[in-house]
């Protein structure tokens, strides 16, 4: 990964980046495999995954050198839980490769005539069937009665989950005489979507009522995962779970010298089959029957991530064998992302704990990969307008002008990487003649504040940080944290407690807690964790923090770009809270450079221009502290927190006769003696005020080297120019 957290091409890549990369995706494959395998929780798509596996295949294949003893790719699933006895596989549960596109499926039909030197006028047959997104499981029959039943595991080992498998009324527990007498037939247990929608409601019902132990799932693949892998087999025959078999371990006999024909038999014993397995002679067949089974996708009831491509001659499959941990005579075709129509009934804003106001799109229900999505993220106000973070069009009309998303449209979904539904395209056929333009909305649908964009971002913000119920517990975080209020015994933990009892939603209500529920300490002392002692203590930190430095205040604010240096900046430029409070209350930034250079010498303009000119405040932090200001339900909130304050003012250095005490110097050019840091240091040291800008309020310049537009500046307006040796001797050396 390069520093700035970009992907960098494989073939950008030297050693040293190569075998950092590799163990990374060593690292993040291992905790994905385990949280699939191990926690049937996966947190990645299978897209995503999918990506990692290659990507460490890409690196391994240009450096072999630097492949490591533990590579991802040599190990399939996780290793067993500890929770069931280890169950070893006679002959190991290995994964498949995968293609995703027609030239890499004739690619891979290419190596296998390759490899087993075929003449081009030779057919090489191969099975299709539908790749069940379920849990693998092997299903071994000794002397034709069901004795094992165990997961995949790590590939090499699984978990003994036989008494679970035997509920299961698909799988027989016994195999007619015509099957041999040990046989390890393999598969993959699912549920149905209908059946896992009637478990999540059952499920939510009896989470609703109290049962703990009651778990809404995410996906039917979870849901089969977690059913099957119940240490209580009465639990998992109540859910409803299927089996499909598709292949075989150990088998000193089998019933056929096909895979079809195998298949075959497995649905004469009694074993469910897919019925859209499909033998096909050519990779064109391959292909049409791999569409037709997408096109099958979203009405066959259960979850498919792809199709299996198998050649059929066992003879053949036994010639090919295995690589590391894939068979060479077979792989999965995955399928792109799916998608589905439906129409946008609705757009809603979502309000981020840091005031971020979030589009989202509410769907008419519809299914995509087996999830019912009824809502699908719009992002922000520009994407809603069709464009993208870098300013272009991202969907186009066929005159290249941008689509907007209008309530009423007919839209395309997509579960990008089969996770995060998003809005792909809109039908403007269907658009309705009434769908009128979205209006975003330029106030906070929480509080009513006013909601910001500042230059250069795509979010909207609402400045209501005090008052908004979306941002309230953050801030009140944030205002008790140790570089702020600091107040002992009242940590975050505290104040989600006191914010969800109501007891706490603005700043100035920690410092009324006493006055309100402190009478006799009962309401207090009554809580759980709290006694008379806890409480009482409480109460003296809190009168403790009354008396607050301003620049500590001003930070606690939780104003945006505002942080402890900023803060004390301020602090010590305005002086006194009622300064810096009125300043920020008058200031107004100009609009334009034209309303700046009309509206000079308004007294909002001045203002803004001071607070502009203070060396280390640029425009977008002053514009954040001027918002926060002009919010009238901030100021309320603020005239009840400054009420409860002794607010102590910034410190002033004691330098009432330095030649520059009071003055405002502005450095600029390249500094020989100093650095720029310990120049402006020692000016604030002595009393001066250091400016960013050149004003009619400066009073000095400092130019040294390169100084360039400010040094021209300064001698239009006349200020005095100093060199850096002058700039010395006048303050002592």
């Amino acid at each position: 990964m390069a520093k700035d957290g970009a992907q960098v091409d494989v073939a950008d890549l030297d050693e040293a980046l190569a075998q950092a990369e590799l163990d990374r995706l060593a690292e993040e494959i291992a905790r994905h495999d385990a949280a699939y395998h191990g926690d049937d929780a996966p947190v990645i798509s299978d897209a995503e995954y999918d990506a990692l596996k290659r990507r460490n295949l890409e690196i391994e294949a240009r450096f072999p050198a630097l492949k490591r003893a533990d590579s991802p790719s040599e190990k399939v699933g996780a290793a067993p839980s500890e929770r069931f006895l280890k169950v070893r596989h006679a002959v190991p549960m290995l994964s498949l490769g995968n293609v995703f596109d027609d030239e890499e499926l004739a690619d891979f039909v290419g190596g296998v005539r390759r490899f087993l030197s075929l003449d081009e006028d030779e057919v090489l047959a191969m099975t299709a069937e539908p790749k069940i997104d379920g849990l693998s499981l092997a299903l071994r029959y000794e002397n034709r009665e069901l004795v094992q039943a165990a997961t995949r595991g790590d590939g090499a080992e699984g978990e003994d989950v036989t008494r679970n498998a035997l509920t299961i009324a698909e799988i027989p527990t016994r195999l007619p005489e015509s099957a041999p007498a040990l046989i390890e037939i393999r598969g993959e247990v699912y549920m149905t979507h209908s059946d896992f929608q009637a478990l999540n409601t059952r499920q939510a019902e009896r989470e609703a009522a109290g049962d703990k132990s009651a778990k809404v799932f995410a996906n039917p693949r979870n849901a089969a995962a977690g059913s099957l892998r119940q240490l209580d087999p009465a639990i998992t025959k109540s859910r409803p779970l299927k089996f499909f078999a598709y292949a075989w371990g150990e088998a000193p006999e089998l019933p056929a010298e096909t895979q079809a024909g195998v298949l075959e038999a497995f649905g004469a014993w009694g074993m469910p089959v897919n019925p859209l397995t499909q033998r096909c002679e050519t990779v064109e067949a391959l292909l049409a029957h791999y569409r037709a089974i997408e096109a099958q996708r979203a009405s066959l009831g259960y979850d498919i991530d792809g199709v299996v491509y198998k050649v059929d001659r066992l003879d053949w499959q036994g010639r090919l064998g295995f690589r590391s941990r894939t068979p060479r005579w077979a792989t999965a075709h995955k399928f792109p992302a799916e998608q589905a129509t439906t129409v946008l009934e609705a757009i809603d804003i979502q309000v981020g704990r840091t005031g971020s106001l979030t589009p989202v799109a509410r769907l008419r229900p519809v299914t995509v990969g087996g999830v019912v999505v009824s809502n699908a993220t719009l992002h922000n106000e520009d994407y809603i307008c069709g464009i993208g973070n870098d300013g272009q069009v991202i969907r186009a009309d066929a005159e290249g002008a941008p689509i907007d998303i209008r309530p009423g449209d007919t839209v395309t979904v997509q579960r990008a990487g089969d996770v995060i539904p998003q809005i792909v395209a809109v039908d403007l056929a269907q658009r309705p003649v009434e769908a009128e333009a979205y209006v975003f909305p330029l106030k906070c649908p929480v509080c009513g504040s006013h909601a910001v964009r500042e230059e250069g971002e795509a979010v909207r913000r609402c400045t209501g940080g005090l008052i908004c119920d979306a941002q309230i517990v953050e801030r009140l975080k944030h205002f008790v944290s140790r570089n702020a209020f600091d107040i002992e015994g009242l940590g975050a933990k505290q104040v989600e407690a006191f914010h969800a009892d109501g007891w706490v939603s603005q700043p100035a209500d920690i410092f009324y807690l006493r006055e309100r529920y402190g009478g006799g300490l009962q309401q207090l002392k009554n809580r759980e964790g709290w006694g008379e002692k806890s409480a009482d203590n409480l109460f003296a930190a809190i009168d403790e923090k009354r008396a607050i430095p301003l620049e500590r205040l001003i930070y606690a604010l939780g104003i945006r770009h505002v942080g402890e240096t900023s803060g004390r900046l301020l602090a010590r430029r305005y002086g006194s809270w009622d300064a810096f409070e009125a300043a920020m209350k008058l200031a107004r930034a100009p609009a334009s450079k034209e309303d700046a250079k009309e509206n000079a010498g308004a007294p909002e303009i001045e203002a803004w221009n001071e607070l502009l000119n203070i060396d280390g405040v640029g425009a977008v932090m002053a514009a954040a502290v001027v918002e926060f200001f002009a919010e009238p339900r901030n100021l309320e909130s603020l005239e009840r927190l400054t009420d409860q304050l002794d607010i102590v003012d910034a410190e002033q250095p004691q330098t009432t006769d330095s030649p520059v005490a009071g003055k405002t110097v502005v450095f600029t050019g390249s500094l020989e003696q100093m650095s720029r840091a310990e120049a402006k240091a020692r000016a604030e040291a002595l009393g001066a005020k250091v400016s960013g800008s050149v004003s009619a309020k400066t009073d000095l310049v400092v130019a040294g080297p390169g100084a360039g537009s400010k040094l021209k500046k300064a001698e239009e307006l006349g200020v005095e120019v100093k060199t850096e040796d002058e700039w010395l001797a006048l303050i002592g050396g």
